[in-house]
């Protein structure tokens, strides 16, 4: 791995941020903290003169206000949502793209409408095969331009957890996180989670875009077709101890006694247990659970007590493993997007005399 980033990924990393470590201490992340990805620029909507159609191959196509999507039965859900390339620039030969560490992620309380029923109002056809969802952003990629556009199949976009939303924690969406409104597909990475929502389309074959086929799909080799992103892989993240140090964020400690705490997640089944090593990942401990939110679709606390014994340098690692047997690897899946990196975390602290 270079530690070299290029002025295209300093772009990137200014216009979108992740969550910061020690904001894993709150259950439900502050607006601000949650992890940001915006691909193009942010889009002017007027609430007032959104709509949202429902079209293709439907028995009732649809065109739905702001006011008449509020006024449908809400649903809140707490989600856990986690960016597809979070870990990147821990990657050899990463590629030119946002340059996450391990910080995109956060967890909300979403507030909307599921999906299925305003499918099912429309009558989506039997030869129907996938749902496209377009969004109010555009933009240029391979020298062509597109609006952010994602599919899923008809089963699972009436699978009943879907949701269209148009608060976050409470509050009208804020652009950035696709005001006025945005969709939410709990358990997935967020590449599904279409932002600034426009349209909703049935099609008689996969959707082929860009962002389906070229862009979220994990390829080995250059010209392989590649495996579609979908389900988040389990994923611990520790809140770093001690203090930071200023540019670099290398960690400080005393000795003594030290809780170890954070969060764990995985968007195919729900999280088993968490096990923390404090020597590089040679040997490993069970962490303690404490499942602080009432959602099959958010993360855990996990907590550990750990006595440091300074003084000298010290590796700490988590790893977590879900109840259908997923487990993080030690070391990343290398790929030329940088995609679906759930290595485990490792945190370089230094113990004080």
């Amino acid at each position: 791995m270079t530690d070299v980033f290029s002025f295209d990924e300093l772009e990137q990393a200014k216009r979108n941020h992740g969550l910061p470590l020690e904001a894993l201490r709150y259950p439900i992340t502050p607006p601000g903290l949650h992890y940001l990805l915006t691909h193009y620029d942010v889009p002017a909507i007027d609430p007032l003169a959104w709509r949202l159609s429902v079209s293709g191959l439907v028995e009732r196509p649809l065109s739905i206000t702001l006011e008449e999507l509020r006024a449908m039965p809400a649903v809140e859900q707490i989600v856990t949502m986690e960016c597809a390339g979070n870990g990147r620039a821990r990657m050899h030969d990463r590629p030119v793209s946002q340059p996450w560490l391990e910080d995109g992620v956060g967890t909300a309380r979403w507030r909307g409408a599921l999906l299925w029923p305003i499918l099912a109002e429309a009558g989506v056809r039997a030869d129907a095969v996938e749902i496209v969802f377009g969004a109010g952003d555009r933009g240029i990629e391979l020298g062509i331009e597109q609006s952010y556009q994602r599919s899923l199949s008809v089963g699972e976009a009436l699978a009943g957890d879907a949701l269209v939303v148009y608060e976050m924690n409470g509050e009208p969406l804020f652009p950035q996180h696709g005001f006025p409104v945005r969709l939410v597909v709990p358990g997935w990475y967020g590449m599904a989670s279409v932002k600034w929502l426009t349209s909703v389309e049935a099609v008689d074959r996969p959707f082929r875009g860009h962002h389906q086929v070229v862009a979220y799909v994990v390829q080995k080799e250059p010209g392989d077709e590649g495996v579609p992103i979908t389900r988040m892989l389990p994923r611990a993240l520790m809140i770093p101890p001690g203090i930071p140090g200023f540019p670099a964020r290398t960690r400080t400690v005393d000795p003594g006694d030290c809780v170890l705490e954070g969060r764990a997640w995985s968007g195919l089944a729900p999280v088993r247990s968490v096990e923390v090593s404090t020597d590089g990942g040679a040997t490993w401990s069970p962490a303690e659970l404490d499942r602080d939110l009432d959602s099959p679709f958010a993360w855990c606390r996990w907590h550990f007590s750990w006595r440091p014994e300074g003084p000298g340098e010290v590796e700490l690692c988590c790893r977590a493993r879900d109840e259908a047997g997923n487990e993080q690897p030690l070391r990343p899946a290398e790929n030329l997007g940088g995609y679906v990196n759930n290595g485990v975390q490792r945190v370089r602290v230094t113990v004080r005399a």
